[in-house]
């Protein structure tokens, strides 16, 4: 097993703010009330103030404010062990790379090419799957701030006729709520022979969706949590009709050049991906059979809802600056991180193209996982923007693998773990990561609290194997 650990001098990102950024706009009483029921985050109450009697000190009136739980410094050792689990589990490589206030680390093991048996290298580029829908949710959201599209308006609006239900909403699309099948289910049912018939095909949106109104409807429109790439296919039409250019000028506009995004690029339906990259090896549905090297292909089954390349090191800063403010207005990042619960475990949520997932120190990361052919993704920032990691195995179709490299999150946001059995004398497990260090002194969980980590990845893709 190859292993290459890499730490990272520190250069801080000067991003720009995008020209001509509009004014704030206010979350209506519209938006509140479609989002009935979405789980917040609580926000700390304020004690009233005690009673202090006459004549005591000025100094006596006023009780100090809590000091913040420090933050807790990465588990880089945590981090590299889930990578080994990913390898463990399939995946012929992994790597992982954190930014935060004391700078860059990274990790990287195994190979990024069977064939050559080039070890994984950090500044490699691969295909991020749904991590693509974040930036497909940023341009959207910035049309809704340029008064050129509304979260509550019927896509039939934009679109007319392209939907047979007029009450699916802009919003139904982006929370993953609009009742429209996933055609990749049908697409996909077989992984390889499925993959195959359309690595080098190019589908138009229209028949994409074709695809997804030849299926069942999955519900209501805006009743429950279901989802589907159709609905990001669809956002996709929405961009290009909204600007009249094609989805990779408005991301290259709007997100790559105001980010200097240099590692990042959407090429559909160019099969290659150029320069320095990681090859991607899908598994087939059968025990034992040998892997599919799956790199290139249009991606035209994706489209906006999967087909952006990038680097580690550009969804770090893509995903920190999301969360510090620089891509979307207050209100608008505000609407994005409003979510609703994805499953029952109470600690993974949706929100407008934007995955939360609660981790067991009580810390909240905001983000999305990514499946494509051969590649899957975790990039995911706190809500300050202050912390981000990214992390990529290179093999798809065994969600073991998928379920192993989402440790990374526990391990890099939460820290080394306080040894459980300490009370007792006993001494924990070296593999162990932390569950302590709450965000504030009001928030601690407890190192037994349920995680989104510790159940199975969430699936963007069917997977057979």
């Amino acid at each position: 097993m190859l292993r290459s650990p890499h730490r990272q001098p520190h250069h801080e990102s000067h991003t720009h703010h995008l020209p001509h950024r509009p004014s704030r706009l206010a979350v209506g009483a519209t938006l509140i009330a479609a989002l009935a029921g979405a789980v917040l985050p609580a926000a700390g109450a304020s004690a009233a103030p005690a009673h202090t009697p006459a004549g005591a000190p000025a100094t006596a009136r006023t009780a100090p404010a809590p000091t913040p739980a420090p933050t807790p410094a990465p588990d880089m050792a945590g981090v590299e062990a889930a990578l080994n689990a990913a390898m463990a589990n399939g995946a012929p490589g992994a790597m992982a790379r954190f930014t935060g206030p004391d700078g860059v680390q990274s990790r990287t093991v195994g190979v990024m090419d069977r064939v050559a048996g080039t070890p994984m290298d950090v500044n490699a580029r691969f295909r991020i799957g749904s991590v693509s829908k974040t930036f497909s949710s940023v341009v959207l959201l910035q049309l809704v701030q340029e008064k050129r599209l509304e979260l509550d308006a019927p896509v039939n609006r934009y679109l007319p006729g392209l939907l047979p239900d007029d009450r699916i909403t802009v919003r139904h699309l982006m929370t993953h709520r609009s009742g429209l099948a996933d055609y990749t289910d049908a697409m996909f049912n077989q992984t390889v022979p499925g993959f195959e018939a359309v690595r080098n095909k190019v589908f138009t949106y229209q028949e994409l969706v074709a695809l997804s109104l030849a299926e069942p409807r999955t519900t209501e429109p805006g009743v429950s949590y279901k989802y589907s790439n159709t609905n990001f296919v669809v956002g996709g039409m929405l961009i290009e009709k909204l600007t009249g250019r094609p989805v990779a000028d408005a991301y290259q506009r709007r997100i790559f050049k105001p980010l200097k995004l240099k590692g990042t690029s959407y090429v559909h339906p160019d099969t290659k991906i150029k320069g320095l990259h990681a090859r991607g090896y899908l598994h087939p549905d059968e025990e034992g059979a040998p892997l599919v090297d799956s790199t290139e292909q249009t991606v035209s089954w994706a489209q906006s809802a999967g087909a952006v390349i990038s680097t580690p090191a550009d969804l770090n800063t893509f995903m920190s600056a999301l969360m510090k403010g620089r891509l979307l207005s207050p209100a608008m990042l505000d609407a994005m991180r409003t979510v609703t619960p994805t499953d029952t475990t109470n600690t993974r949520f949706y929100g407008l193209g934007l995955r939360r997932y609660d981790l067991s120190c009580g810390t909240q990361v905001y983000g999305h996982t990514g499946t494509v052919q051969g590649f899957y993704t975790y990039a995911f920032s706190t809500k300050d923007g202050r912390r981000s990691l990214s992390a990529l195995a290179n093999t798809s179709n065994h969600g073991a693998a998928n379920t192993a490299l989402g440790g990374t999150l526990e391990a890099a946001f939460c820290g080394p773990k306080k040894p459980a059995a300490a009370a007792t004398g006993k001494t924990a497990s070296p593999s162990a990561r932390s569950a302590e260090s709450a965000p504030s002194a009001s928030a601690s969980v407890s190192p037994s609290a349920p995680s989104a980590t510790d159940h199975a990845a969430e699936r963007d893709l069917p997977e057979h194997h």
